[in-house]
């Protein structure tokens, strides 16, 4: 998906610097993820798949079902995207504006995962030494993965902090092949 990723780039990129310029960046939010749910439709997939359907055709019923929620600026992309057989990039597009958005606003987003569920006491312990560590707000998203026998993993950004009893083991066994 990596084409996907790279066709939304500059979508993504202009719509934020607009959003920036204009002080808009919350509003941009609401209306990518709008788009993105109004293309996910599976009545909307049937009709940006189907020949018969006009550019024209599909951006009046688009933007039919969020007008009121659309201003002139994501009014003027879904046309574009429509128009340059872009649509189906919109996930894409909204996660590469939410991954801007939250570097703009200083907050990094870190995936956790822990081998057993955690207490709030313990994970709000642990971002904070992940904001003091990275000197940024960290917004924790928290899964469960019992294959990790015991400890942590956590990914922020690029970089990977494996204190689990699995990672541990992986490292030993890798040692001992060596």
């Amino acid at each position: 998906m990596a084409e996907a990723i790279t066709v939304a780039r500059p979508y993504a990129e202009a719509v934020f610097k607009l959003g920036v310029v204009n002080n808009s960046l919350a509003q941009w939010s609401k209306m990518l993820q709008l788009a993105t749910e109004i293309a996910a439709n599976d009545q909307v997939k049937l009709l940006i798949d189907n020949p018969v359907v006009s550019a024209k055709q599909l951006s009046e019923i688009f933007l039919e079902i969020g007008r009121s929620k659309f201003s002139s600026d994501a009014c003027n992309l879904v046309i574009m995207l429509v128009e340059n057989k872009r649509v189906l990039v919109l996930p894409q597009i909204s996660q590469l504006f939410e991954q801007l958005k939250a570097q703009h606003e200083g907050v990094m987003e870190a995936k956790i995962v822990s081998a057993f569920p955690m207490e709030s006491k313990q994970l709000k312990k642990l971002v904070d030494d992940l904001e003091q560590k990275f000197k940024h707000k960290i917004e924790a998203q928290v899964s469960v993965d019992p294959e990790l026998i015991g400890g942590i993993k956590v990914e922020i950004g690029d970089e990977i902090l494996d204190a689990s009893v699995r990672g541990k083991l992986e490292v030993m066994a890798f040692a001992l092949k060596s």
